[in-house]
């Protein structure tokens, strides 16, 4: 088990370890629309990344389909491909968060680095976003030549949403490894665990919540099939990826025992080699602790393993 001092939240869920209230009435997106209750932290400048194509079209049914990719100041490629698939409850967020300001480190390794933006909550509901990074992949294979990158190693990394949508993609993608930091797996047991837990919020079942939004109805409405193909759980299987799984031991959106009953399931099906899982003590729900130069080290290890 990992475990270290927390420090104050990065941004994006204003949720530290020392506290913090949940935004009034949880999540209020439905497919309607709806505001967000707080404001979406300050995106990450790129201008000074010499090497880069921003904003490419994936796909054209939607103006969210669009990636950045950039490369290493130096050298010629076909480069190693961290990618990276942003959070917020499947509702928001934006491919130039404030996470990729840490994950950029990898153009100093001599990878190349992309970032996706996928289709939200309040314009198409589930599976689309899975639909969307899966569509993102094979447009980075695909057109792998003209970016210099290597379609054979790539690999996916994500937060939150993002989490759960990168271990997606390490059980139906051919990437070669990926990171579920602090991933919502199993939405039909969140409210469960939060209550036993005693410090995650039990509000997931709710019509407003970020979950309810991405299936497009109320979860305790939802057929158990529908609420199935959305868990990453559903997928495993002998053709996954190595999954390296993090999560902090008090995370007030995301139950902790998301992650761990994900790893469990890997390791009953296909042994203990599989999937990596780390409990990051005193860490919230976005923690910056998750970005901490020991932490960093412990991913960077995992990731090289495979995309070097």
């Amino acid at each position: 088990m990992f475990d270290t001092n927390s420090m104050p939240p990065m941004g994006g869920f204003p949720f530290g370890p020392g506290g913090g209230k949940p935004p009034m009435g949880g999540f209020p997106f439905a497919p309607g629309g709806g505001k967000p209750p707080f404001g979406a932290p300050p995106l990450v400048d790129v201008s000074h990344i010499r090497r880069s194509w921003l904003d490419v079209a994936y796909d054209s049914r939607s103006d969210a389909q669009k990636l950045d990719v950039f490369l290493p100041e130096e050298g010629e490629g076909p480069f190693p491909l961290l990618i990276h698939i942003h959070g917020g409850g499947f509702a928001l967020g934006d491919k130039r968060d404030g996470h990729i300001k840490k994950l950029l480190d990898c153009l100093d390794k001599g990878w190349a680095f992309a970032t996706i933006n996928y289709r939200l909550s309040a314009e198409a509901v589930f599976p689309a976003a899975v639909e969307d990074c899966k569509k993102a992949l094979a447009f980075l294979r695909e057109n792998a030549a003209d970016y210099q990158i290597d379609p054979a190693r790539m690999a996916t990394i994500g937060g939150s949403a993002g989490g759960n949508l990168s271990a997606m993609m390490a059980m139906t993608e051919p990437v070669v490894c990926a990171v579920d930091w602090f991933g919502p797996t199993d939405f039909a047991v969140m409210d469960r665990q939060a209550r036993t837990n005693g410090f995650s919020f039990p509000n997931h079942d709710e019509a407003f919540s970020a979950e309810s939004a991405y299936l497009g109805m109320p979860l305790p409405e939802a057929e158990a099939a529908l609420i199935q193909k959305a868990n990453p759980m559903h997928y495993i299987s002998e053709s996954m990826k190595p999954l390296l799984i993090e999560h902090g031991s008090v995370d007030k959106l995301v139950p902790p025992e998301q992650s761990k009953i994900l790893y469990e399931a890997i390791c009953e099906k296909l042994g203990p080699d599989r999937a990596r899982y780390f409990v990051i003590g005193g860490a919230d729900h976005e923690d910056r602790l998750f970005e901490s130069d020991e932490n960093m080290a412990l991913v960077w290890a995992f990731l090289e393993k495979y995309l070097i």
